[in-house]
């Protein structure tokens, strides 16, 4: 089985890969697990000047997370506790907290679980034909509270709410005019552009780097996290007809019907 995580380094640059072309980069759960300890390890590494995080090819950067893994994986709510609130959320914390600059580069579909990704690096710059957002609204359940910390500091609550409760992908055109890019170029154009971007960062001062990162986190208002039963109580789904109609629908490729029970 080939490695899932791929790091490659080129000098001051590091290039992390989310591995899983079969299926269009979705993230399973020791791809969370890894993800989680190779950030942490480039953090750790004051060599380093730049990170960029990217799919494999150019169908997609992530098009959300496995879903035939949540049949067995967090089919309970201690098993989703741990799948959503260590595994996931652990990994977007270390790609957040990175001691270095970070740049998503995008191509094709950022979805769900790519989108949290993406959302946690520091610039995320995409090609035209990329596509934006978080339909699970369509499978009958709602997003980690663990995750949902991250949308908001991107978008904000009312777009935040639009992705969510519309579940509607958006173009690569929209999802700049509503900041959840910061650079949009043509396809073919996009890895080209990431890497000057990296390679701009790394010649620059890298201890100004990370303290602007710094900054511009302590400045930034965080929310409050969720108690032990308001997490429980997010997770209250499992248990609901419209969360198992909705894997059902997906694994099927057919439309959910819904009942709100």
């Amino acid at each position: 089985m080939s490695e899932e995580i791929l790091v490659l380094r080129d000098g001051g640059v590091a290039t992390v890969t989310l591995n899983n072309p079969a299926k269009l980069n979705a993230v399973n759960a020791s791809m969370w697990r890894r993800l989680r300890v190779v950030m942490e390890e480039l953090s750790s590494d004051e060599e380093l000047r730049c990170v960029v995080l990217r799919g494999a090819g150019d169908k997609a950067f992530a098009a959300g997370g496995d879903i035939e893994e949540f049949l067995t994986l967090r089919d309970t709510l201690e098993r989703a506790l741990v799948y959503h609130e260590e595994w996931v959320a652990q990994a977007l914390n270390a790609v957040r907290d990175c001691l270095h600059p970070t740049v998503a580069l995008i191509q094709g579909a950022c979805i769900g679980g790519g989108l949290e990704i993406a959302g946690q690096c520091d610039l995320r710059i995409c090609g035209r034909s990329a596509r934006f957002g978080a339909p699970i609204n369509k499978l009958g359940f709602s997003m980690a509270p663990g995750e949902l910390i991250g949308l908001l500091a991107l978008a904000g609550p009312a777009l935040a709410l639009e992705i969510l409760l519309e579940g509607r992908i958006l173009g690569a055109d929209e999802a700049y005019e509503k900041r959840l890019v910061t650079r949009v170029v043509d396809d073919e154009q996009v890895a080209d552009e990431a890497y000057a971007t990296a390679r701009r960062i790394a010649a620059g001062a890298p201890l100004a780097a990370r303290m602007h990162k710094a900054l511009v986190r302590r400045l930034t208002a965080v929310p409050q996290g969720l108690t032990l039963a308001e997490q429980k109580d997010s997770f209250a789904f499992l248990d609901s007809e419209d969360y198992r109609e909705g894997l059902s629908a997906f694994l099927d490729k057919r439309a959910p019907l819904f009942k709100g029970k």
